[in-house]
């Protein structure tokens, strides 16, 4: 089962298929105003030591699933 993010939440996974230096090392994706939002992640070296520098873009692959309604009178509309 693939990891599904909820509103404000996300992941980011190792880029088990880095190529080059500027793949990121971890990517993922998140729910941000009912968007889903893709994460790249590449960790550098600072002044202050290891960081990570991040990007986040939307993902026109995929869409949110629809959180479930609780209202009763959805079930008795026939259309």
């Amino acid at each position: 089962m693939a990891f599904e993010p909820k509103e404000g939440s996300g992941a980011l996974f190792k880029n088990t298929r880095k190529e080059s230096e500027n793949h990121p090392d971890y990517t993922g994706n998140c729910v941000i105003g009912g968007k889903v939002m893709r994460l790249a992640a590449w960790i550098k070296e600072g002044k202050q030591g290891k960081f990570m520098s991040i990007s986040i873009k939307p993902d026109e692959q995929k869409k949110p699933t629809p959180a479930p309604r609780d209202d009763p009178f959805d079930a008795d509309v026939p259309f």
